[in-house]
């Protein structure tokens, strides 16, 4: 891909986000250089969301609930060669086109990420953050250990994680009926094609999960819900990760 122009969309898949999305939406007009597009897929949020990012000039796709429909959605309407999947509580790197641009030049790479830094008003959650970082190895080990040596690592949605448009539609995108782990199954997938990294810069993800659960019970339920996906409980999965909105 090397001398090849390229571009990048960000897909922001939403429920109920009026909170955390002003802020999503100041902090991406300062991005230099500029995405190519923003494409917000809401999934009939019962509230301000789809007004705000009206509001900021985004383009808009109204979806069925359930990220892994809302990112196929918005992959499907990009414009872009490269994708990069931002949940609306997270703040990647004003420099994040060009990040996202340098490091899929390389064809080794068919899937990355940043590295998440989970902070609240009051506070940074170092623990939580160093487990997110350790997890993306331990887990694929412990639950997938032929796929761990082949180099699958689990990035997650905090991650932001991005990826060129054409290989996620050849691999047929996330499963349907994810609403939950649908990035882990995202990076099996993307195995199949080249290496998973995460690149290291911050990315920076609100620790409203854990202001609202506590530390340890947030935990356990990423943990929880890491081993059900592990042992095929997808259907025990969402109803074991609360929705704190």
């Amino acid at each position: 891909m090397a001398g090849v122009p390229m571009s990048v969309t960000i897909v922001v898949p939403t429920l109920n986000e009026e909170s955390a999305l002003p802020v999503l939406v100041a902090h991406l007009e300062n991005c230099d250089p500029a995405p190519l597009e923003i494409i917000l897929v809401d999934g009939q949020s019962e509230d301000a969301t789809v007004r705000i990012a009206q509001a900021a000039g985004w383009q808009i796709i109204l979806s069925e609930r359930g990220r892994a429909l809302q990112i196929n959605a918005g992959v499907e309407a990009a414009q872009a060669d490269l994708v990069c999947v931002v949940h609306a509580d997270t703040l990647p790197p004003t420099d994040m086109v060009a990040v996202v641009e340098a490091t899929l030049t390389d064809p080794r790479i068919a899937l990355a990420s940043f590295m998440p830094l989970i902070r609240g008003p009051e506070k940074t959650r170092w623990g939580t953050s160093l487990h997110n970082w350790a997890k993306t190895w331990y887990a694929p080990l412990v639950t997938r250990p032929h796929l761990f040596l082949r180099g699958v690592r689990l990035l997650f949605g905090d991650h932001a994680m991005f990826f060129r448009r054409s290989d996620f539609r050849k691999l047929g995108g996330c499963s349907p009926g994810d609403t939950v782990m649908e990035e882990a199954d995202l990076c099996v997938k993307f195995a199949r094609l080249g290496k998973v990294r995460m690149v290291p810069r911050w990315v920076v993800t609100s620790d409203r999960r854990i202001a609202a659960w506590g530390a340890l019970r947030a935990n356990w339920i990423y943990f929880k819900v890491g081993i059900l996906w592990a042992v095929g409980l997808r259907h025990r999965m969402e109803q074991n990760y609360p929705d704190i909105r």
